[in-house]
């Protein structure tokens, strides 16, 4: 499976659906985003169960902006609509290899039992 490109009007429904989302923030003047390139696209071929996508941060500013990306590449992973991952840097494929492992190794209803305790404890108390 190739990559998909992302903007602004199809990312949250691109990272709110099922499953596992890594998503590539990028630009063609870029060098460390050319180097990553090959590698993310190879890790779409060998995971066609997981959805990979492409910003061009260059193309979509404002996404860019709304997501903070402050360096490129970036890369985020969601899974199930929660955000897992978000790191500014070109992996080397057995790093990304890594990740995806441990992404698909993660126990979600934990995930989600952890930020609804973490939420509980940062909002105010009820009167």
């Amino acid at each position: 499976m190739s990559t998909t490109t992302l903007n602004m009007g199809t990312f949250e429904p691109t990272v709110n659906s099922d499953g596992i989302t890594l998503i590539d923030f990028w630009a063609e003047w870029c060098g460390p985003c050319k180097m990553f390139g090959p590698i993310f696209e190879q890790a779409a071929e060998e995971n066609p169960d997981i959805t990979f996508a492409k910003v061009d941060t260059e193309a979509e500013q404002d996404l860019a902006g709304a997501l903070r990306i402050m360096s490129i590449p970036t890369l985020m992973i969601f899974r199930d609509g929660v955000q897992l991952f978000s790191q500014p840097g070109a992996l080397p494929k057995n790093s990304l290899d890594d990740l995806i492992r441990q992404v698909r190794e993660l126990d979600m209803d934990a995930v989600r039992a952890e930020l609804a305790e973490q939420e509980a404890q940062n909002s105010p108390p009820s009167n």
